[in-house]
């Protein structure tokens, strides 16, 4: 075989190789597709959407159940949804903006800014040892949830709804651990940072995010709490099964001053807008705008691990699991995932990203299917999935 032979059969093998691979990646994006639509059924979830990112595009996307059962509307690319704790980054985010900007450094003392604070017991010592950097790392020693009372009163409120009423529960308030010493999640931690965010900006955490991450990233049907108006009709409700048996959730929830934490509403459609953000990926004209949002030394930072975390965002252990800076930071077979969780109302969401790949995923779901203590991950349909889709980056 002359030179120029081996040279035609080595490119059409080499060609041949390189379109199996091409062709046997949608081949795997198509069968977790099938593999969300059956799960979702067969949990009895009503609706929920799967969308994977790759280099800036969308390759794979679901969309399937109700986005209201009483009036039989569908899940599809428009239906918004409560994102929960994946707020969190949003406010992450804020932060290290105003760091850059020079209006706060991370390692200050919280109560130069929330000075209210010093009224919490802390017998690990003063108040003023609390960082802005420990509550990134959920390390400040505060409780996990950010309301005590939870009796399914029709008068409790979702969540406090002024910041004067946590003021008021500081008395009765204690740092349960040295701060800097341990990670432990905690809801009221992030709600400081969002207080943190108004004291300096003068102004409220939702026009701060929205001018300074929503609006230069074309998020422009996020918002946070109540929906307006002209997006209601896409608005989803949430559901909870416990038991075999469905509830609603309450609809179109308002988070008060918890905002910060868990507050955001959106369609996926915005939230890979956010999600091409924090990857790195788009054309020259949005890695222009992303710098305006924060510059990529600086998001690089926050994924950069800060403590051992045992468990992710909602809980869920499995993967050797640090925290960044607000991140979460999933490490799996010598890669990194790196993402959050949000839980709240019957809404259920996971988003993992990996740049080095340029890849992203998101889960969501309006039904939160409550198993008993310690079901293993196999039997949890939310595990069962995250574990799917992380063999598809």
């Amino acid at each position: 075989m002359d030179r120029s032979i081996r040279l035609q059969v080595s490119l059409t093998i080499l060609f041949s190789l390189l379109s199996q691979s091409m062709n046997a990646q949608p081949d795997k994006l198509g069968r977790f597709n099938d593999t969300f639509v059956r799960e979702l059924t067969e949990a009895g979830i009503v609706g929920g959407s799967f969308v994977f990112i790759r280099d800036g595009k969308i390759v794979a996307e679901v969309h399937h159940g109700s986005a209201n059962l009483d009036k039989k509307q569908s899940v599809d690319t428009e239906t918004i949804y409560h994102w929960a704790s994946n707020t969190k980054p949003f406010t992450g985010i804020a932060i290290m903006q105003l760091r850059d900007r020079g209006s706060l450094k991370l390692d200050d003392p919280l109560t130069k800014y929330l000075p209210e604070l010093r009224k919490i017991h802390n017998s690990h010592g003063s108040m003023d040892q609390v960082t802005i950097r420990h509550l990134l790392t959920h390390s400040g020693g505060f409780r996990g949830g950010t309301w005590p009372w939870r009796q399914g009163k029709d008068w409790e409120p979702f969540e406090p709804t002024e910041w004067s009423q946590l003021v008021a529960m500081f008395p009765f308030t204690e740092v349960l651990f040295k701060p800097g010493s341990k990670f432990s999640y905690s809801n009221p931690g992030v709600v400081y940072l969002g207080r943190t965010i108004e004291v300096i900006t003068g102004e409220s955490y939702e026009s701060y995010i929205e001018k300074n991450i929503f609006r230069p990233l074309g998020m422009t049907r996020s918002y946070f709490d109540t929906t307006p108006p002209h997006l209601l009709k896409h608005r989803s409700h949430s559901y909870y099964i416990r038991d075999g048996k469905r509830t609603e959730g309450r609809f179109d929830a308002d988070t008060g001053i918890t905002v910060s934490n868990s507050g955001l509403n959106s369609p996926v459609l915005d939230i890979v807008k956010y999600l091409n953000f924090v990857v790195g990926t788009g054309s020259e004209s949005d890695r222009g705008i992303y710098d305006t949002v924060l510059k990529r030394p600086s998001l690089e930072e926050m994924f950069r691990p800060q403590l051992p975390a045992g468990t992710d965002a909602n809980g869920n252990a499995g993967f050797t699991t640090d925290i960044g800076l607000i991140f979460f930071l999933n490490r799996r077979e010598g890669r990194t995932f790196i993402g959050h969780g949000g839980d709240q109302n019957g809404f259920i969401s996971y988003i993992d990203f990996e740049p080095a790949s340029n890849q992203a995923s998101v889960i969501v779901m309006n039904t939160n299917v409550i198993y008993p203590a310690n079901t293993p991950n196999d039997k949890d349909v939310v595990s069962r999935l995250r574990s799917a889709v992380r063999a598809l980056f």
